[in-house]
Order: structure tokens, then C-alpha cells, then sequence
């Protein structure tokens, strides 16, 4: 899980050359092995960012012509990611985003990079829903 992190960051480094067909075939198959790879590990281990760049890359692959948005494997990964939202009465991690989860069991911290990426992806896919503009990959972090 943690390498599919990194390799995210792979990913969302190929845009700006996705008009390159060797760039968008490795952000395709990039992407599929991320989903494939995630839906198998996240019985034991998930991390939300992961959930979070993948579906950030969903949108900006869609939008850079490299593949149209599956919005069954968005909507399930949109829903996943909103697990892992912190309810809390404490301020300081209510609404936060918890780092990941094993098995069952949250890991007991919220992470305010996860946060970052669960917010834009989130934001992303509301906006999608609502006809919203498309974002910039320069709004990557």
C-alpha cells in the first residue's frame, strides 16, 4: 500500500505529458494496476490518500483525454475515502481525515496531507456531480 502511494505521485507526474501516447498508455495501465492492487490490499491495509490520489487521477486522466472517468471504481473509491472522515468532538481532528485503517481497525491519527488530498478528490467528485468546472492539474500538492 505504501508503494501505491509513491507510485500516485508517478502518475500525476505523467500529466503534463499525457498527450504523449507512451505517457497516457502508462497513466492507463498505471491506474489499473493502483484500483486492481488497492481492491486486493485494502482488507488489511488501506490508506485514505491512496484512495484519494487515485481518484484525483481518474478526474485529470479523464479530463486530459488519457481515459474517460469509470464512475463506478470513482464512486466506490469517493465513498471509501469518506470513511475515513474524522467525527469528533475535538476540534482539532473533527472533519480531518484519518491516515488509514487495518483491517477494521483505524489507525488512531489523523493526517493532515490525507486531509489535503481527501478534500480535493472529494471536492472533485462533488463537483463532477454539480456540472463543475474541471481543475487544473497545477492544483496537484
Amino acid at each position: 500500500m505504501d508503494r501505491l502511494h509513491a507510485f500516485c505521485y508517478f502518475l500525476e507526474g505523467m500529466l503534463p505529458r499525457a498527450e504523449d501516447t507512451r505517457c497516457a498508455g502508462a497513466i492507463r495501465e498505471g491506474m489499473a494496476s493502483v484500483g486492481q492492487l488497492l481492491r486486493e490490499i485494502a482488507p488489511e491495509f488501506e490508506r485514505s490518500d491512496v484512495y484519494a490520489q487515485l481518484l484525483r487521477m481518474r478526474f485529470y486522466a479523464d479530463w486530459a483525454g488519457v481515459m474517460p472517468l469509470d464512475c463506478e471504481r470513482a464512486r466506490h473509491e469517493a465513498a471509501a475515502l469518506a470513511t475515513f472522515q474524522a467525527e469528533d468532538d475535538d476540534p482539532l481532528t473533527n472533519g480531518g481525515f484519518y491516515f488509514g485503517r487495518k483491517g477494521t481497525d483505524r489507525l488512531p491519527y489523523v493526517n493532515p496531507v490525507s486531509a489535503a488530498f481527501a478534500c480535493q478528490a472529494l471536492e472533485m467528485w462533488r463537483e463532477r456531480g454539480s456540472g463543475g468546472a474541471q481543475a487544473h492539474r497545477h492544483l496537484l500538492i
